[in-house]
């Protein structure tokens, strides 16, 4: 049954991150709203719950959600500028998480651990 319920999420997710794809290659603005809603959030939430129902997980699970968000939207500054700077797709990829990863880095070195 765990081996199911593993393949029934790997599809689930498999199927939306192909639809955002091909929504966002003939409407962008479309797929640009798919990927700021929170699908991952929402699933990972459900099936947290279906599995465990352990609410005080899910809540702290949301407020770090919460604080990282912010965080991670640098990753996202140099594909909004790459035709402008001139930069290719795996430049902008690599400059994009380079930018997260010290945003989230720093953030982890100096924020209080709970």
């Amino acid at each position: 049954m765990i081996i199911l319920w593993n393949i029934a999420r790997v599809v689930i997710v498999s199927v939306i991150v192909v639809t955002v794809a091909e929504i966002s290659r003939r409407y962008p603005r479309w797929g640009a709203l798919l990927l700021s809603l929170p699908l991952v959030s929402i699933l990972a939430f459900l099936v947290s719950w279906l599995q465990y129902k352990d609410l005080p997980a899910i809540s702290r699970l949301s407020r770090d959600t919460l604080v990282l968000v912010p965080l991670s939207l640098p990753f996202f500054l140099p594909f909004a500028f790459a035709q402008r700077l001139g930069i290719g797709f795996w430049t902008s990829l690599a400059v994009g998480l380079a930018m997260t990863i010290c945003c989230i880095g720093i953030f982890l070195i100096f924020a209080p651990a709970k």
